[in-house]
């Protein structure tokens, strides 16, 4: 018997749906649950042939878990090695050598030291940075968020140099990032899973968190093929099985502005019936697929092409 186990916090409508579906479609020899974990031993196998991962970001308990189950032959969605490496900031570097458009970003020290750190901790960094250089590059408005954030936590729209350094002098410790403010047309909210099945949904980030998925843009034939296009070749760079992206088009042209939300919202309430409905058809589907791929006791984990191409030398693109 191969098991598929969800780890998962506090949601309830995408997990609980997800285990649902696949159970109802009776595969033989397949069935899913929630992981149940009562110890954790260093080289030991887990049960589970495939574990959908949609909370170790919040619990390194549970990341060190799915690191060893990997280690072990489990497949885990997504790859917890990877996903411990990546982060925003390299993602918007990633996509200007893949052909992706993404808005003009810098990346800032953190207001604040970081513990266990002094000023000689940072003999190689300028004081002050090239504040007019960086201004003068991203422009106003602005958008000043975490570099390896989630949501929208910690976010500001800024709109000049005064206002940059007041709200700057807010965010302590964490790491920020600078970015050119995309005045966009249209807004898609797209899906992307198992690198080969895509969402793409009118999402309208100006509204309520509840009313973001209510908005009415329909792109026509070919931007459509355009954005799908983007979204596959992002998500097969960085390796990651199920994934958001997040495209803001201005003047015809679809920008990457967020990328990097391997745990993305699901619940039905946010979503909508028919999202919801495509991502828990979509995911039960690919993780039966990845279950009966899986072959224990050897790497099961989906890797970017981003590191195939750093293992054998080769050019991004």
């Amino acid at each position: 018997m191969k098991k598929i186990g969800v780890l998962f916090g506090k949601e309830r409508s995408f997990p609980m749906a997800f285990i649902e579906r696949i159970n109802s479609m009776n595969m033989d020899g397949i069935i899913a649950e929630p992981v149940k974990i009562d110890k954790v031993m260093q080289g030991e196998a887990t049960d589970y042939a495939v574990i959908f991962d949609r909370i170790s970001q919040d619990v390194p308990f549970y990341r060190a878990y799915l690191k060893n189950a990997a280690l072990c032959g489990t497949t885990v969605i997504n790859n917890p090695f990877w996903w411990s490496a990546d982060e925003k900031f390299f993602n918007n570097c990633l996509a200007t050598k893949i052909g992706v458009p993404v808005p003009k970003t810098v990346i800032l020290p953190s207001r604040d030291l970081p513990a266990d750190t002094s000023d000689e901790s940072f003999s190689n960094l300028a004081y002050p940075l090239d504040w007019d250089g960086i201004f003068d590059y991203i422009g106003f408005p602005a958008y000043m968020k975490p570099f390896a954030g989630g949501g929208w936590k910690s976010v500001y729209q800024l709109n000049s140099k005064d206002e940059f350094f007041e709200k700057h002098a807010e965010t302590g410790e964490l790491v920020m990032m600078l970015q050119e403010e995309i005045k966009f047309e249209e807004y898609y909210r797209c899906y992307c899973i198992g690198g080969k099945y895509v969402r793409i949904m009118p999402y309208e980030p100006r509204n309520p968190h509840h009313l973001r998925y209510v908005a009415d843009f329909k792109p026509n034939a070919e931007r459509h093929r355009l954005m799908e296009e983007i979204v596959l070749r992002i998500c097969t760079y960085l390796g990651y099985d199920f994934n958001t992206v997040e495209l803001a088009v201005r003047d015809g042209v679809p920008y990457a502005i967020d990328f990097c939300n391997p745990a993305p919202d699901a619940d039905v309430n946010s979503v909508g019936e028919e999202n919801f409905k495509w991502v828990v058809e979509t995911a039960a589907k690919y993780a039966i697929e990845k279950a009966k791929e899986h072959k224990p006791n050897v790497d099961n984990l989906t890797w970017g092409k981003y590191l195939k191409h750093s293992v054998n030398k080769e050019k991004l693109m």
